[in-house]
């Protein structure tokens, strides 16, 4: 039988690449509303949620690209050019507009463990077909876990203390790595990269399971689950802090457990209510999703480099919106507008079907 396809994953995926651009373009970092900042260290906020929205959606996406797939050398060639192509446009994102001297480039990054994420994850599904998924993703957190809690200082879940920092700066130096936190740590590193390949789990596991179910009974079985993890979530949190920066594994709980609400209420709407009017938007969104993704940041980083009036295009145009309204309602503004501006080309992408591919 031929697997259900639900319209709510495609909107899903258009949500998750709506909110990346939400949270990635304010107009000032200086003037953000807090829910729209990473938690700085131990902590979750609204921010949290979106590039674990991304991992999930690669991980539904695959169960359909893969379930007629066998593991074999055709197999793994296309695999790990795509994860290759992820990983290398990922770096030359960081290093544009390559002026930055590349002894100093900073080398993970988003699209870097996109890339590694989906590479480990495909070839998981290939081999347990689906089956053990469950047990290998709670394998994964508990092996990460010790290695944290053998590797690390003696406050393994710090800034300071944890063994991704110290993964990362023994193979790749301070120099390439993040320097937003005070220090070089990468929120993207190396070791954290291995909870996140259960974020991409999860999205597969939930495709796989609601194909065997109909729509009804999809979103029902998604808020049981949802309920379950929050439970272990809470449970785990009490000696694994939440943490987005460590990929810790409470945080892929929770934020698992968030992403299947979500699911479920466009479930409800577009496969249960049959109102896919109210969800054709995200579906649009998400039907070019990389892409997009890729544009905005090049977007957004060309702006910024851009002279203007003493300072450049994007701060000009953040400012110019700031003499309306409070710098945070502009701030928020300006995110939302470049929000609609890549919703209208994925929408002029989509009427043309006109599908771009890695």
């Amino acid at each position: 039988m031929t697997a259900q396809r639900f319209v709510a994953l495609d909107a899903l995926r258009g949500l998750a690449i709506a909110l990346m651009i939400l949270v990635n373009t304010p107009g000032s970092w200086q003037h953000v509303y807090p829910s729209l900042l990473h938690a700085s260290w131990d902590g979750f906020t609204f921010a949290d949620i979106v590039f674990p929205g991304f991992l999930f959606v690669v991980g539904a996406a695959m169960f359909y690209a893969l379930r007629h797939s066998t593991f074999n050398v055709a197999t793994l060639g296309r695999i790990a050019k795509r994860s290759a192509l992820l990983f290398t446009i990922g770096v030359l994102l960081n290093w544009y507009p390559f002026t930055t001297d590349i002894s100093e480039l900073r080398i993970p990054g988003v699209l870097q463990r996109i890339g590694l994420c989906y590479a480990i994850a495909a070839i998981l599904v290939l081999l347990l077909r689906g089956r053990y998924l469950l047990f290998v993703s709670t394998a994964i957190l508990v092996a990460y876990w010790v290695l944290l809690t053998l590797f690390g200082n003696a406050e393994p879940f710090s800034l300071t203390g944890n063994a991704v920092l110290k993964l990362d700066l023994l193979l790749l130096g301070p120099a390439h790595l993040y320097q937003g936190f005070g220090l070089a740590f990468d929120p993207e590193g190396l070791l954290s990269s291995l909870p996140a390949v259960v974020s991409v789990l999860v999205g597969y596991y939930v495709a796989q399971q609601l194909s065997q179910r109909n729509a009804k009974d999809g979103a029902r079985w998604l808020l049981l689950a949802a309920f379950a993890l929050l439970a272990l979530s809470w449970v785990c949190a009490g000696f694994w802090p939440l943490n987005k920066a460590l990929w810790s594994g409470s945080y892929v709980m929770l934020s698992s457990a968030i992403l299947m609400v979500l699911l479920a209420v466009l479930v409800g709407l577009s496969d249960v209510l049959k109102q896919h009017r109210l969800v054709q938007p995200l579906v649009t969104y998400g039907t070019n999703p990389l892409f997009i993704y890729i544009l905005s940041w090049l977007w957004a980083a060309t702006l910024m480099r851009i002279p203007f009036a003493g300072s450049n295009v994007y701060q000009v145009a953040f400012e110019f919106i700031a003499t309306m309204m409070p710098a945070k309602l502009a701030s928020l503004v300006f995110a939302l507008l470049h929000v609609v501006l890549f919703w209208w080309l994925s929408r002029l992408l989509y009427r043309r079907n006109i599908i771009i591919r890695l």
